[in-house]
C-alpha cells in the first residue's frame, strides 16, 4: 500500500467524497418516488423505501425478500432496471443503461424530462394526489322534464 493513501487528507477526502455521493443518491431517489406519484421521504426508510419501490415498478412487496438472496438478487436486480425504464417510458437500450452505469442513468430518470407512465403505461397513478376530478358542466339550465315511457314486459 503507498504512504500516500494513508494519510489522513486522503481519508478525509474520501469519506467526503462518499457522503457526496450518498446526499446525490438519496437526492435522486427522493425526486424518482415523487415523479411516480409517492412521497420523496419514503425512499429515506430502508425497507419501507424497498417496498414502495417494488409498487412503483409494479412489483409484490416480497420481491424485496428475494433481493436479499445472493444471486438471485443479482436477477431480480436486472428485471427491476427493465422494469424502471418500462415505468418511465423508455426502452430495453435505456434499462441496459441502468444496468451499466445505474446511478447516471437513475439521474437521467429523476432530473430529467421522463414521466412516469406506470407499469400498465398509463400516466393515472402519476397525478397528484391533491387534484380533484374534474365536474361535469352543464351549459343549459334548461332540463327537459319529459316522462320515461315504460315498456311494457
Amino acid at each position: 500500500m503507498d504512504e500516500s493513501m494513508a494519510t489522513p487528507e486522503f481519508a478525509s477526502g474520501l469519506m467526503l467524497g462518499f457522503a457526496v455521493a450518498i446526499l446525490f443518491m438519496l437526492a435522486t431517489m427522493w425526486r424518482l418516488f415523487s415523479k411516480a406519484g409517492e412521497s420523496g421521504w419514503k425512499c429515506l426508510i430502508p425497507v419501507y423505501g424497498a417496498i414502495v419501490f417494488q409498487r412503483i415498478l409494479g412489483r409484490p412487496a416480497w420481491w424485496v425478500v428475494l433481493m436479499m438472496i445472493p444471486v438471485v438478487n443479482l436477477a431480480i436486480a436486472i428485471i427491476e432496471c427493465f422494469d424502471l425504464a418500462k415505468v418511465f417510458g423508455k426502452g430495453a437500450g435505456y434499462a441496459i443503461g441502468l444496468i451499466l452505469l445505474g446511478p447516471i442513468f437513475v439521474a437521467v430518470l429523476a432530473f430529467g424530462p421522463a414521466e412516469y407512465v406506470g407499469p400498465g403505461g398509463s400516466p393515472a397513478r402519476a397525478a397528484p394526489k391533491s387534484a380533484a376530478p374534474a365536474r361535469p358542466t352543464t351549459t343549459s339550465k334548461a332540463v327537459s322534464k319529459a316522462p320515461v315511457k315504460k315498456k311494457a314486459a
